[in-house]
């Protein structure tokens, strides 16, 4: 443990969430147990973050999920973790304990023309990448200047990202762009649902984010990482300090099992 001090709410609050009988941890990846890196491949899981989600996944009624608006398969490599955990990639489209048919044929067309449609656009901009999804495709623009980034996203927004048959979410420096609809609120309905959970744990540090932290009620806890508004109850500063409050939820849930 590291000699930081949580806010007495925050710290009150997973003291009480480590209690419930049926507990479920749902966590975002990058921004969350990953910092930010300028190559997305690169991102790894901060070591104390690891440690503290791996004591938790090994306690009796205890479901730990990821939950990122990654590819499942992106996911799991960046990640390093596999079952017990739950992986949840493009934002609730896929789930690493479900079924591989995500799309039918007619998405799985629609699909091959959005990112044909994406390539076109994006070709030739200077540090833009898209990144294959099995639902769509996100358009990156982290590592490209301030007004190649706006250029292109503006482009994105009023072209693929308007069509009516796709499902639009824009992040922090990425569009994230989906021929079925889903979001990581409906994700973590779902996981409550199937672990019967009496309570939730749910960090992120985005925007897309927002739609977690909105289906969280009575008895949950919402952390968000970092700046900017909100729904959630808890704010931390950054990964390292995320860490910090894994290890203390996973103490305090221990000593509960």
């Amino acid at each position: 443990m590291t000699d930081r001090v949580l806010d007495i709410g925050l710290e009150e609050a997973l003291r009480r969430v480590a209690s419930v009988p049926r507990l479920l941890v749902a966590l975002d990846f990058d921004g969350v147990l990953a910092p930010i890196v300028p190559v997305p491949s690169d991102a790894r899981p901060l070591p104390a973050s690891a440690r503290a989600i791996e004591g938790l996944a090994g306690l009796a009624d205890t479901t730990v999920a990821l939950v990122s608006g990654r590819g499942l398969d992106d996911l799991r490599a960046v990640s390093g973790f596999g079952s017990p955990l739950v992986l949840v990639g493009s934002h609730g489209g896929e789930f690493s304990d479900a079924g591989a048919d995500l799309l039918d044929d007619t998405q799985q067309t629609r699909r091959s023309d959005l990112l044909a449609e994406l390539e076109k656009l994006i070709d030739g901009e200077p540090g833009v990448g898209l990144e294959r999804k099995p639902a769509g495709a996100a358009v990156h623009v982290r590592n490209a200047t301030p007004d190649v980034a706006e250029r292109v996203l503006a482009a994105v927004r009023t072209g693929p990202a308007a069509a009516s048959d796709i499902d639009a979410i824009e992040g922090k420096a990425v569009i994230d762009l989906a021929v079925v609809e889903v979001s990581k609120g409906g994700a973590i309905d779902v996981l409550r649902a199937r672990t019967g959970a009496d309570a939730v744990l749910f960090a992120g540090d985005d925007v897309t984010d927002e739609t977690g932290f909105a289906r969280l009620g009575d008895g949950d806890v919402g952390i968000k990482v970092g700046e900017g508004p909100t729904a959630a109850a808890h704010r931390v500063t950054d990964p390292e300090a995320m860490s910090h409050v894994l290890g203390v939820l996973r103490d305090a849930r221990s000593a509960t099992r």
